[in-house]
């Protein structure tokens, strides 16, 4: 096997002919399938096909072709990092993403067939050095871009949950906390986290906690309610529960859930009239001229 810089000519064509290189591998970038050019303009395409071919004429330079963990392919090993990344966040699949290195193969091997044509044995040897090296990369590039993909999404989770626990002051000193959707205990963490947050910075006395766009409570979503009320207790606020529809409430019954240390009323409107009179404060309707 042709691995080592002595017996391999990879290293001079790469660089000896890099820029008809470059062209038939963007061309056959831009002719594939599996590019889609609404991700990214040609001129972003070519420049990163340049950078790379540098960097891997660089790494076949001063070394051998059978470990990219080798120090000499750092620049090649953090540029397609750096190309993974990017792809993540434009919105390219992993299949679009490995093809960036992938589809280098194909330009490689229409040179090695020129240059070795006369010498077959010294061809096949080329070949199968050349592919198990971009095979690597572009496994490389898949592993990163997988990382960065699940790093984004996290992200996206987290802002969602965050968006779906809004805390809104409704009244001096009384917030209401609307839920949404299923209480799981990942979300139920940033529940009370932006709860108590809410309470020390508004001070607030009363948490009205909506459950009207919950769709079912087990036990479990029981015990995330219970848990907030008593982390809302803690930091000084009581907290109401609203919106116990009668199926919701004949399931607590049933699950022997025990919340009557808690106050709850079958809607925000109740439960909001009951906070007011807890502090002190009340509403009474303007009068016409």
């Amino acid at each position: 096997m042709m691995s080592t810089l002595g017996k391999t000519r990879f290293p001079d064509i790469v660089n000896r002919c890099q820029p008809q290189l470059l062209a038939d591998w963007v061309q056959n970038q831009l002719s594939a399938a599996s590019f889609n050019n609404g991700l990214m303009r040609e001129s972003e395409l070519r420049e990163q096909s340049r950078q790379f071919l540098h960097a891997l004429g660089e790494a076949v330079e001063h070394g051998d072709l059978t470990d990219i963990e080798e120090s000499h392919w750092d620049e090649t090993r953090e540029f397609l990092a750096a190309v993974s990344r990017s792809r993540a966040l434009q919105g390219f699949t992993p299949n679009q993403t490995a093809m960036f290195v992938f589809s280098l193969k194909q330009p490689l091997f229409q040179l090695l067939r020129q240059e070795l044509e006369k010498q077959p044995e010294a061809l096949i040897d080329e070949i199968l050095s050349i592919t198990r090296l971009l095979d690597q990369l572009g496994l490389h590039t898949t592993e990163i871009y997988q990382k960065n993909r699940e790093e984004i999404i996290y992200q996206q989770q987290q802002e969602l949950m965050e968006l779906s626990t809004p805390v809104v002051q409704l009244w001096q000193n009384i917030l209401a906390l609307p839920l949404i959707g299923t209480l799981d205990s990942a979300r139920t963490q940033v529940v009370m986290e932006t709860l108590l947050q809410k309470i020390v910075d508004t001070n607030a006395a009363i948490a009205i906690i909506d459950i009207t766009g919950v769709p079912t409570v087990d036990t479990l979503v029981a015990q995330h309610l219970l848990k907030t009320v008593a982390a809302a207790r803690l930091m000084g606020a009581d907290c109401i529960i609203s919106g116990i529809r009668p199926q919701i409430a004949l399931t607590i019954v049933h699950l022997g859930v025990d919340l009557t240390d808690v106050i709850t009323k079958a809607t925000l409107a109740d439960a909001f009239a009951i906070a007011l009179q807890r502090t002190g404060a009340s509403v009474a309707a303007a009068e016409r001229a």
